[in-house]
């Protein structure tokens, strides 16, 4: 079974409430059929995702809260 080196970091971000933080500061926020609409999504690792943008192209990740569900904070990929 693969190693997720993450996951530790990503459970301490959810417990302690940092996408909540994230999402206030965020100034583009999505709900899920506006993503869907927006974006094709490839995976969830929460609190993020990764998506490529319809538009152009561009495969990036996100942040996301569960509850309720917004997405967050476009970071494209640096390839």
């Amino acid at each position: 079974m693969p190693t997720d080196d993450t996951e530790a970091l990503r459970r301490a971000m959810i417990e302690s409430g940092q996408p909540q933080q994230d999402c206030a500061k965020a100034t583009k926020h999505w709900k899920t059929e506006a993503l869907r609409a927006e974006f094709i999504v490839h995976g969830f690792l929460a609190p993020f995702i990764i998506v490529t943008r319809k538009s152009d192209g561009v495969k990036g990740s996100m942040e996301f809260t569960n509850t309720p569900r917004v997405y967050f904070n476009f970071m494209p990929d640096n390839d």
